[in-house]
């Protein structure tokens, strides 16, 4: 099975870190098996309508040095289209979108900054301000 590391943010400012094997877009829960809970501890149920954004990440450490950029890099192929997202706490996300429907209740995010700690991050829909295509 596999097991996706996540950093799930809540629209409370909540943060969880852990692993998954059940996420999917469309429905209204997942289980996270937090980083910290000892071993053998059940999954925490997570409602998404109370996450702003579900960062699939490469690690959890990230680089505490590395400055987020909302720019696409000169002569990088960008797969899908440009998407300008602004969470309704002020977070900007830029990256690209193959999937962006406003009906449902969230769409994935491919960070532009080819140095994030992102792999892609899943935006609910409903903590967002506004979403633009740029």
């Amino acid at each position: 099975m596999i097991q996706n590391k996540i950093v799930v943010r809540y629209q409370d400012g909540k943060v969880l870190k852990g692993q998954t094997s059940d996420f999917m877009p469309a429905r209204t829960a997942f289980h996270l098996s937090l980083n910290d809970s000892p071993a053998g501890t059940a999954p925490a149920e997570v409602q998404i309508t109370a996450v702003k954004a579900v960062f699939f990440v490469k690690d959890f450490k990230g680089d505490p040095d590395h400055k987020e950029v909302d720019a696409f890099s000169a002569g990088r192929l960008a797969g899908g289209r440009k998407i300008k997202v602004e969470f309704k706490d002020g977070e900007v996300l830029v990256g690209t979108t193959q999937g962006y429907d406003p009906n449902r209740p969230g769409f994935f995010v491919v960070p532009a900054d080819t140095g994030s700690n992102n792999d892609r991050c899943f935006v609910v829909a409903g903590a967002t301000r506004a979403v633009s295509f740029i």
